[in-house]
């Protein structure tokens, strides 16, 4: 007896993006009275000028609630029409209960299947390919995905090494059913030989970054995973509109751009200038920001790429909503 799957299973599109920032916003300068550090020092080597951190009432449910119900109203679907809630998060702090059934319940998504994964930085990018993947298979017709960290809870904010870089806020996509796909073959991988350049250690409850060598590992072999991405979606750089890949260092996203061969027509996403590396929740709130500035517009090809802890790395070419 063979296993029927469902037929002419669809291909999957983002519908719609949303994303919140914390209230405060921690200038370099403010950095500077508690580290040894100075603006110009870290503008030249990660090109931050400011970041947000999160006040106590902004947890990561209240963040990832108030994203997704930007990401659901862009996307003109009502609550009960998502059937998969994925929440990819780097700064869980409790293993149990999962906060995307949480996040489902007050966004008044009905018993959906709900469940938290962390890739890291590249979370968000491992989360798009799972919902988009249970849409093609027909086990989700519409999916959340929320990116959210409050990794200000997990550094050491004297340690410049990581203060500097690391924030917080929640990006989110709404994904639907689509006769025409618009979101191309995941090509990802992990690097477990490096699982220790990025980590909190076991009762530490402290992050630590190698960042060197994440460093030459994201600029010297992730490019590979990029043109794989475009290739698997049948699309070449010339092709590209927008180039949005994790915002861990402004000079990581300057050497991935030239290495493309990306030209000035290509708009390419600083967020971190503003936001830091806020982790699973960077890409997505680039791409909402860029929509909503004009700099990107609906129906635009974006490359996006999210790689961080593990090492874990995931690139895939998307249609923007």
């Amino acid at each position: 007896m063979s296993i029927r799957l469902p037929a002419g299973a669809p291909g999957a599109r983002i519908l719609g993006l949303g994303g919140y920032r914390p209230r405060r916003r921690v200038t370099n300068d403010e950095l500077a009275q508690v580290m040894e550090t100075n603006d110009e020092w870290i503008r030249t080597r990660v090109g931050i000028a400011e970041r947000r951190w999160a006040s106590e009432d902004e947890t990561l449910v209240e963040m990832s609630v108030a994203a997704g119900g930007k990401a659901l109203a862009a996307s003109g679907l009502a609550p009960d029409e998502v059937d998969l809630v994925i929440l990819a998060s780097a700064s869980l702090t409790e293993p149990i209960p999962g906060i995307g059934p949480q996040v489902a319940h007050r966004l008044g998504i009905p018993r959906p299947g709900a469940f938290d994964l962390n890739a890291g930085c590249a979370g968000f990018c491992y989360a798009l390919e799972v919902a988009s993947s249970a849409i093609r298979a027909g086990s989700a017709r519409n999916a959340l995905v929320v990116g959210v960290e409050r990794l200000t809870d997990v550094v050491d904010k004297t340690d410049r090494s990581t203060a500097v870089i690391f924030a917080d806020g929640a990006g989110a996509a709404v994904l639907g059913a689509s006769d025409e796909p618009g979101i191309g073959p995941v090509a990802w991988g992990s690097d477990g030989d490096q699982f220790s350049a990025i980590e909190i250690a076991a009762g530490t409850g402290t992050m630590t970054m190698a960042g060197q060598a994440v460093y030459r590992w994201a600029t010297t072999r992730l490019t590979d995973t990029l043109v794989q991405a475009m290739e698997s979606a049948g699309v070449e750089a010339k092709d590209v509109d927008v180039f949005a890949p994790h915002q861990a260092n402004l000079r990581i996203v300057e050497s991935m751009t030239k290495r493309l061969g990306f030209g000035e027509d290509v708009v390419v996403a600083r967020d971190i200038v503003q936001s830091g590396n806020t982790s699973a929740a960077s890409i997505p709130l680039a791409l909402a920001a860029l929509l909503e500035s004009g700099e990107a517009k609906s129906g635009d090809l974006a490359l996006v790429l999210g790689y961080g802890a593990g090492l874990t790395f995931a690139g895939q070419v998307l249609v923007l909503p």
